[in-house]
């Protein structure tokens, strides 16, 4: 039988196939052809299995995925693949409490593979001021779309449903900024929510697992909420490629595969020290790269993608 995985705890996956909701294990507990990754199976994932009694089943394959969002799992030093196949990601940001963190949404962005992307900026009776107001519309510069909510106040949350019905949509987000709580109200549905730390002024985990819920024409699938997030083990020239500012712009480099960290003639080191290039944004793409050296091996031609050879920020305010 093939189904739909629409939750998975512990290895046990709930796999929905012909109106039916099967629990099922992986068959023999390693998958063919999936390696290096912290799970072998995520929610949306299409699978192959079969059934061992009404209820229950084995899974023998992982059909082929269209698009996932993927991170890098610190735990297993592997990267972990949250959510498959879906036809848009909504990254969920709070305008206060937690704060404003544009940098989190371009670790988002980086950590997408093929899949387009809505931004909600939830809280928006809380306004945005100063840098934070100029970093979010430069998100909507960049070609993103963008979306101000407020799940308390109910405001916009029609628009958002107009975005994404008829539609597999993923909601990602730090913990606190409401995401579970416009899944509720748009859905009606009671997925656990909590208050966000007054030492930290950071959200608390409540949702632990991926699982998918649907209503009516709306299917959405709700991710836990994390504090960090590490952009997956990929080349330094995919994560570059991340930035739609980069991309315009990196055939003016003087070498083809540059990273744009430390590299001569580089058109976007130029570009950032003119004040043409965002630095708060090139300063984000700079620690997504240092990230990957604690991830493992260097890149073959990244070899200027180290912390000392890391380019030096300007000594400017943020453009």
């Amino acid at each position: 039988m093939k189904g739909i995985i629409i939750r998975g705890i512990n290895n046990i996956y709930n796999v929905e196939a012909e109106n039916q909701i099967f629990e099922c294990r992986i068959k023999g507990k390693l998958l063919n052809d999936v390696n290096d990754e912290y799970n072998p199976l995520a929610v949306g994932d299409f699978v192959e299995f079969d059934k061992t009694n009404e209820v229950e089943g084995q899974i023998i394959q992982r059909l082929e995925r269209k698009n996932s969002f993927r991170r890098w799992n610190m735990k297993g030093k592997c990267n972990q693949t949250v959510v498959a196949n879906m036809d848009l990601i909504v990254c969920v940001a709070s305008c206060g409490s937690p704060p404003f963190r544009p940098r989190f949404i371009d670790r988002v962005i980086a950590s997408c593979e093929n899949v387009e992307i809505l931004i909600v900026l939830n809280k928006s009776d809380i306004k945005l001021q100063g840098w934070e107001l100029e970093r979010y519309n430069l998100f909507k510069e960049l070609g993103y779309e963008t979306l101000l909510v407020s799940a308390k106040e109910k405001t916009n949350l029609n628009l958002l449903i107009e975005k994404i019905e008829n539609k597999v949509v993923a909601f990602v987000g730090q913990s606190g900024v409401g995401k579970s709580t416009i899944i509720n109200e748009i859905l009606g549905t009671s997925q656990r929510t909590s208050y966000v730390s007054e030492k930290y002024d950071r959200g608390r985990h409540t949702t632990n697992y991926s699982i998918l819920l649907r209503k009516d024409n709306l299917t959405i699938i709700d991710t836990p909420g994390v504090r960090e997030i590490m952009v997956p083990h990929r080349s330094p020239v995919e994560i570059a490629d991340s930035f739609p500012e980069f991309v315009l712009n990196k055939d003016k480099c003087a070498f083809n595969m540059c990273t744009h960290t430390s590299e001569p003639d580089c058109e976007i080191i130029k570009m950032v020290e003119n004040g043409e290039i965002n630095s708060d944004r090139y300063e984000s793409y700079l620690r997504m790269i240092d990230s990957l050296l604690l991830q493992g091996p260097k890149w073959k031609g990244s070899s200027n993608s180290t912390s000392k050879a890391r380019y030096k920020m300007p000594n400017k305010k943020l453009k």
